[in-house]
């Protein structure tokens, strides 16, 4: 098993979960952040971290496609190990639905 990052980071990138990480796992693009599976040793200190639930088992019910997502970007984007402010405008983006179609970037 592993802890994947699903849509519900886009666009609010909180990193509560960067900063307990014990192995530093997690991943920065533009708009959110991914956890490398192979790095992550199943601990689940993230997952409630993260305020709006945007870390999630790889078991649970439509994970497949996060696992996927967070194993490619995690080989492209840098390593991220310290919090760091998350964007300003991340309020208005915590309880939108279906965000990943509108918002998310293959970017740095």
């Amino acid at each position: 098993m592993t802890y994947v990052v699903n849509e519900k980071c886009i666009k609010c990138k909180l990193m509560d979960c960067v900063e307990v990480c014990p192995v530093d796992c997690f991943y920065e693009g533009k708009n959110m952040l991914v956890i490398k599976p192979e790095e992550c040793i199943d601990c689940g200190v993230c997952e409630p971290e993260c305020p709006v639930d945007a870390i999630v088992a790889d078991t649970e019910p439509g994970s497949d496609k996060w696992v996927e997502l967070n194993t490619k970007y995690s080989e492209i984007w840098p390593n991220i190990t310290t919090k760091k402010d998350p964007p300003e405008d991340n309020e208005k983006y915590k309880n939108e639905e279906k965000k990943f179609d509108k918002y998310f970037s293959e970017n740095l």
